[in-house]
């Protein structure tokens, strides 16, 4: 489902290159459930932007779902992005001017045909907010807008989900509420879901750990009984 080849990415500096990739390789199959680890700087932000499409690597490809998005063009990989792809970031992302349930349709709206409050409603439903369909965001707590977020990335039904530290702005019971949630959608849909977080309780959860150090893969865990260990220097260092 998600395949990175070579990735680099670096940034000028003045006179300066910064190197905040410096090179992965990853397969992750369908229907896995990944977590990315690693301290502030590590690049694990930036791995999951690329994977999302939201920037560009400096060399090497991502491929999702079998398109290799590097190649195409901005309307193509904005579709891409739309269909394939839900995000469900730190800081909610909501817009303030829309109820939670015009919210979670806009995707939809935007990416497909349909009735969307027919997907939407059902959605908002099954993360507790059944009443508060009506509620702009600034009428609802932290962990009310985080549940609105995840109600959203899943709209469309997309085959991958990318969360970057979905809890990091709630307090451990919102966290703990929105983490299970968000576990429920992903195994109910099969969705193939990568979520960053420097949080071992919450990288546990997963079926994988990625450990990211100076924008290298150091390990790649794979989590649950019966399952082995790839240790440091496995798939995808360099």
């Amino acid at each position: 489902m998600i395949e990175v080849k070579g990735l680099k990415k670096s940034i000028r500096n003045g006179a300066r290159v910064v190197e905040i990739l410096r090179g992965i390789d990853l397969v992750i199959p369908k229907g896995q459930f990944a977590a990315i680890m690693g301290a502030s700087g590590s690049g694990k932000s930036t791995l999951l932007g690329l994977l999302a499409g939201l920037d560009s690597p400096s060399e090497g490809e991502v491929i999702l779902d079998g398109i290799a998005i590097g190649k195409l063009e901005e309307d193509k990989l904005a579709e891409v992005r739309g269909q394939r792809i839900g995000f469900v970031f730190q800081s909610y992302q909501l817009i303030p001017t829309l109820t939670a349930l015009e919210n979670v349709m806009l995707p939809y709206e935007l990416n497909a045909r349909g009735d969307a409050r027919k997907k939407a409603e059902p959605l908002l439903v099954a993360v507790g907010l059944q009443d508060r369909l009506h509620h702009y965001p600034v009428q609802l707590s932290g962990g009310e807008q985080q549940r609105v977020a995840l109600a959203r990335a899943f709209v469309m039904e997309p085959p991958i989900v990318l969360a970057d530290e979905p809890t990091g702005n709630l307090d451990s019971a919102n966290g703990q509420h929105v983490l299970e949630l968000l576990g429920e959608r992903q195994r109910e849909s099969a969705t193939t879901l990568v979520l960053v977080t420097h949080d071992p309780q919450i990288a546990e959860r997963a079926n994988r750990r990625i450990v990211l150090k100076d924008g290298m893969v150091v390990a790649d865990v794979m989590q649950g009984a019966g399952q082995s260990a790839v240790g440091a220097g496995a798939a995808g260092a360099r």
